[in-house]
């Protein structure tokens, strides 16, 4: 009985470290050719879509566009677009701020491990479920800036070329947490899609296809600084006409908080020079560490106003830890911005709604 029970352990350390050696082979030829790999994925969800449409298909009940809040007929609408693998309670703390204020809120579900490209897509999609006389704000957590501005730039309102979508203009976006020029958090995707299947409210369908249907991958390879889909995105040119509140959080407390603390360092060992190095090194410190997750720099955009910057987590600026937490630090800028816009919008021969019926909109297959 002891040879049967000695070969069949070494049957399973082989097996299993064929299948380390395997996902260390494909890991480091993926980080090498980052492009072949999402060409790769790519190739992968089309066939699976061509081969089980049926348990593919994204609208299952869960995905898609889903009205939150009524809101005043007078106000614009709003529109939350989440990030990559988001369990679902990122917007528990903002939803009754809006609602309360009287926006008709609605709630973008996506499968968002696809591309970020493919995203929109399935935004655009939706779009005519929207009252077209009602200009959008659109808001996006982390990722979810990114599928905004891919749809806004590409969708919506194209810079000199007719949009590729009819319906509700935009008002306005919010980017908060976004990594405009890429995170290296990507690269930890598997955990969180981890935390996405396990954590995501009961409603969602699960199925052997749930994390194949979410994408194959490709959104961590459109995160990665650097990315060809961000220097695409990046370099293709802004609306002048869409207003964009940047917010980014900041874990480290801001040098004005510390800057008694540093100064008292440095005159404990009679050195103003140390005082400045520490002043510097604390600023530059809190820029690259930001929220956690995009640095402070990531989140900048060329040409677009400065960013409101909130000392928070990634998920903190708009989701609290415990119940009796104070609010979320974004949501009050959110709300002001929101409140602009919508005054703005109120005199609609301002707004662009004309700008979409002097073109001929394309309908290609969505």
């Amino acid at each position: 009985m002891a040879r049967p029970r000695w070969n069949l352990r070494r049957s399973s350390l082989i097996a299993l470290t064929a299948a380390i050696t395997a996902v260390a082979i494909w890991t480091l030829w993926a980080e090498q050719h980052p492009q072949d790999d999402r060409r790769l994925r790519v190739l992968v969800h089309d066939q699976l879509d061509d081969w089980f449409p049926d348990l593919m298909a994204p609208d299952d009940g869960w995905h898609g566009l889903h009205r939150q809040a009524t809101g005043d007929t007078d106000a614009l609408e709003v529109v939350l677009i989440h990030g990559l693998d988001e369990p679902g309670g990122i917007w528990d703390d903002l939803l009754p701020a809006l609602g309360a204020a009287g926006y008709a809120v609605w709630e973008f579900r996506y499968p968002n491990d696809q591309g970020v490209d493919r995203s929109a897509k399935y935004l655009a999609k939706h779009w005519p479920t929207l009252d077209p006389s009602r200009p959008v704000a659109l808001i996006g957590h982390s990722m979810g800036g990114l599928v905004a501005r891919e749809f806004v730039s590409r969708w919506r309102h194209p810079v000199d070329t007719p949009p590729l979508v009819e319906g509700a203009p935009i008002a306005g976006v919010v980017l908060a947490g976004t990594p405009n020029h890429g995170s290296e958090w990507a690269r930890l995707r598997i955990w969180l899609e981890l935390r996405d299947q396990f954590a995501s409210p009961s409603e969602r369908r699960f199925s052997l296809f749930a994390a194949l249907r979410d994408g194959a991958g490709e959104a961590k390879i459109d995160l990665r600084p650097g990315s060809d889909f961000l220097r695409t995105l990046n370099a293709r040119p802004w609306p002048e006409s869409v207003p964009v509140l940047l917010i980014a959080a900041q874990l480290l407390p801001r040098k004005d908080s510390l800057s008694a603390g540093l100064d008292a360092a440095s005159a404990e060992v009679g050195s103003e020079q140390l005082g400045d190095h520490l002043h510097d090194w604390w600023s530059s410190l809190g820029t690259q560490v930001g929220d956690g997750v995009v640095s402070l720099e990531s989140l900048r955009l060329a040409d677009m106003p400065s960013p409101v910057i909130v000392e928070a987590s990634h998920r903190g600026m708009l989701h609290r830890l415990f119940p009796g937490d104070p609010e979320p630090p974004a949501i009050a800028p959110i709300l002001a911005a929101l409140r602009q816009w919508n005054d703005t919008v109120a005199d609609r021969t301002a707004y662009p709604v004309a700008r979409s019926d002097r073109h001929a909109a394309r309908n290609p297959s969505l």
